[in-house]
């Protein structure tokens, strides 16, 4: 989970550096980090029954190797395809990686130790997601982009050895098989809505390409899930969303994921190339969001513990919003101080809505489909990390372009300019066009207030959804004379 936190930062970071050296434009940035994405959602309920029908820890460990495959291939591209292929095979990895290493949770802890490993997995991944932007800052301010693929390649060693001599096996063989064409309609039907969010604002979303391909996403899904509701025993267990706790637990998570994802997608940019902060002091300049979520990840546990989890979940949505309503006021003419007063509140509210939300989902899951369980928890929480990428960035390119203002520019270099905000600073600095680059500066800030605005509002409906639907089990005290009371009895939903 180190990894896979580590590796979420440092593309985020070197993404403008990629777009300048690559040449990769608004698209091909939202395609290189949701590559990655789309195929890990895609693939983790596959993964999740592999891992409970062959044993955990070898999956693990084969999700590793294949992890360790893409970091190896993406050093050696040289163009915005191929790293996007890179990213793909890196997502195969990281679907066998993270649902294995919560369902290993229900297996080897008890209710009452359960939280604490949740916390720890989640530090493990917010550890991560700080020291993601300071070493792949370094490493791009004194080499070349593909040493942010590079340097996975000890810490994946690490965990293989981690896996293979301190972790034990555990497996499940009666767990249902995996579903090859279920399979298929996952990877196809998800890909396709994706590639349609991207390519809509480009296009334009009446481009019959658009429409076919959102069309053909509704009908993969679709279809998906008919197959698997007249299955015996389907890989896709929707039968687990009867749970109202399951149910709204992954609700929270998933949209939490949504705004944190597109967030990370939005920020460096702006700190790089309209604040005109390095990569290493852009990392730095992250850190205020992680140390909240530290911080709050810790505090979360006592808090469920006292209140249940209900109050927390909603809390940490509602400062979440507080959060991305405030960073939607940004002006081009702000510095950093406003930024890092809404980030770190942000990474408060990330920390006290995930951590409980994961822990709680986890908890209404039987022993025996906590692979296929956690499976499915995660790829919607993914895919909605994928989404939010895709909508957001998609709602960030298309305020861009509309507010940018090009027109004394000759058509080459307008074009150029069109396509990022990193671009057009650099035809701004070719032709010594202080005026562009100021448009450029004031047109990603409009898009970027645009797209907090959603997250604020998306947050906003999040915690309005949990605080009416979100079951709430917490501790009873006993009744004083009531010692003979059965322990089972001692939690009651409320």
């Amino acid at each position: 989970m180190l990894v896979l936190g580590f590796d979420t930062t440092i593309l985020n970071v070197a993404l403008p550096t990629m777009a300048a050296q690559l040449g990769a434009d608004s698209g091909q940035q939202q395609w290189i980090a949701d590559a990655y994405l789309v195929v890990f959602a895609a693939l983790m309920l596959p993964a999740g029954l592999l891992g409970d029908r062959f044993g955990r820890r070898r999956m693990l460990i084969t999700g590793l190797a294949v992890f360790l495959a893409g970091s190896l291939l993406g050093t050696v591209v040289g163009s915005p395809g191929p790293v996007i292929a890179a990213r793909a095979v890196m997502g195969v990895g990281a679907a066998l990686v993270m649902p294995l290493a919560l369902s290993v949770l229900p297996s080897l802890f008890g209710p009452e130790e359960r939280t604490r490993a949740v916390g720890a997995i989640s530090a493990a991944s917010a550890l991560g997601l700080p020291l993601g932007p300071l070493i792949g800052g370094r490493l791009l301010d004194h080499f070349w982009w593909g040493s942010v693929f590079l340097v996975n390649v000890p810490l994946v060693l690490a965990g293989i050895v981690c896996c293979a001599f301190l972790l034990p096996e555990t497996s499940d063989p009666a767990s249902p098989e995996v579903d090859a064409p279920s399979t298929a309609l996952t990877v196809t039907g998800l890909g396709a809505l994706v590639y349609g969010v991207i390519e809509g604002p480009a296009r334009g979303w009446t481009d019959p390409l658009v429409l076919g391909v959102l069309g053909a996403s509704a009908v993969l899904l679709g279809c998906l899930v008919l197959r698997e509701r007249g299955r015996s025993r389907p890989m896709l267990d929707l039968r687990l969303l009867r749970d109202r706790g399951f149910l709204w637990n992954c609700v929270a998570a998933t949209l939490v994921t949504l705004v944190l994802s597109g967030l990370m997608f939005i920020l460096p940019q702006y700190l790089q190339a309209v604040l005109r902060y390095d990569a290493f002091a852009t990392g730095v300049r992250m850190l205020p969001m992680m140390a909240g979520l530290i911080v709050a990840a810790k505090g979360s546990g006592p808090l469920v513990a006292r209140t249940g989890p209900r109050p927390v979940v909603t809390g940490g949505l509602l400062v979440l919003a507080a959060a991305a309503l405030l960073g939607s006021t940004t002006e081009a003419s702000d510095g950093y101080g406003t930024t890092a007063l809404w980030l770190s509140v942000a990474g408060v509210g990330f920390g006290f809505a995930v951590v409980p939300a994961m822990d709680a989902a986890l908890g209404t899951l039987p022993r025996e489909r906590a692979g296929s369980g956690s499976g499915l928890l995660l790829t919607v929480r993914q895919f909605g990390g994928a989404l939010g990428i895709a909508v957001l960035g998609s709602l960030l390119a298309g305020a861009y372009t509309d507010r940018l203002d090009v027109s004394h520019l000759p058509a080459p270099a307008a074009s150029a300019a069109e396509k990022s905000v990193v671009a057009a600073h650099l035809v701004a600095d070719r032709v010594g066009d202080a005026q562009l680059a100021a448009s450029a500066d004031a047109a990603y800030v409009h898009g970027m207030g645009l797209a907090l605005l959603v997250c604020g509002i998306a947050a906003l409906a999040a915690a309005t959804l949990v605080a009416a639907f979100l079951p709430n089990p917490r501790p009873v005290r006993p009744v004083r004379g009531d010692a003979t009371r059965p322990a089972a009895l001692q939690h009651r939903p409320r």
